[in-house]
């Protein structure tokens, strides 16, 4: 089996970057575990409403654990030794073959601050490591486009609903951007020879990816 992690900074950075790929994995039989450094601010649209949500979305894309630890949002910078501490107990728990997180030059200091804790973990602790592409990153070039179905898009959707506490970010763009994701990236002509009914996209980057020679007797 294989034991995917992806590592956020915030409740809904994982489905609003890979909620497709996250669905796609669980479907293929993966052991799927979403960890969040922090449940959101505490108050009337924070911490334990937040973390409900994500449980919800959840549900809907097959996760099979979704965690966090307690580092206060907004906080990042004055937390980074809390922060390295929660991560190598996180990998501890299961070693994954895969590592999914935010690309490191991102507008949000959080989330630069997760990648980079992040990355500094998975090279000593998984094979793989993977970048995905969020609202926020910068001068993001993807070396992986998974292009999705029309299943994989709804329970994207799906998911998203489940964040009613943040209707300030219109989670119905973020579906939006899923079907032209690809558009800046794959020219038109290969595009045109996409196989009927996928026509969604989200990014990744790859960091590392190590491949092990065929064993012969």
């Amino acid at each position: 089996m294989t034991f995917v992690l992806v590592v956020v900074a915030h409740p809904d950075d994982a489905e609003i970057a890979m909620g497709m790929r996250i669905r796609a994995y669980a479907e293929d039989g993966a052991h799927v575990r979403v960890h969040c450094l922090t449940p959101g601010a505490p108050g009337p649209n924070g911490t334990s409403e937040r973390i409900e949500e994500c449980r919800a979305a959840g549900a809907i894309l097959g996760i099979d654990q979704y965690t966090f630890s307690a580092i206060p949002d907004n906080q990042f910078v004055e937390c980074r030794v809390e922060i390295n501490t929660s991560l190598f107990k996180v990998f501890a728990e299961q070693r994954p073959d895969i590592v999914y997180t935010h690309f490191p030059d991102d507008q949000h200091l959080d989330h630069r601050i997760t990648a980079q804790e992040v990355t500094t973990v998975a090279l000593r602790e998984a094979n793989d490591l993977c970048y995905f592409r969020s609202p926020y990153s910068i001068g993001f070039e993807p070396s992986t486009v998974f292009v999705g179905t029309q299943d994989l898009l709804e329970a994207k959707a799906a998911a998203l609903k489940c964040f009613t506490s943040q209707a300030q970010l219109d989670m119905d763009t973020f579906v939006k951007l899923a079907t032209v994701a690809h558009r800046q990236h794959v020219h038109h002509r290969v595009v045109e020879r996409f196989p009927p009914g996928l026509e969604c996209a989200e990014l990744f980057r790859t960091a590392r990816e190590i491949k092990f020679a065929s064993r012969t007797a």
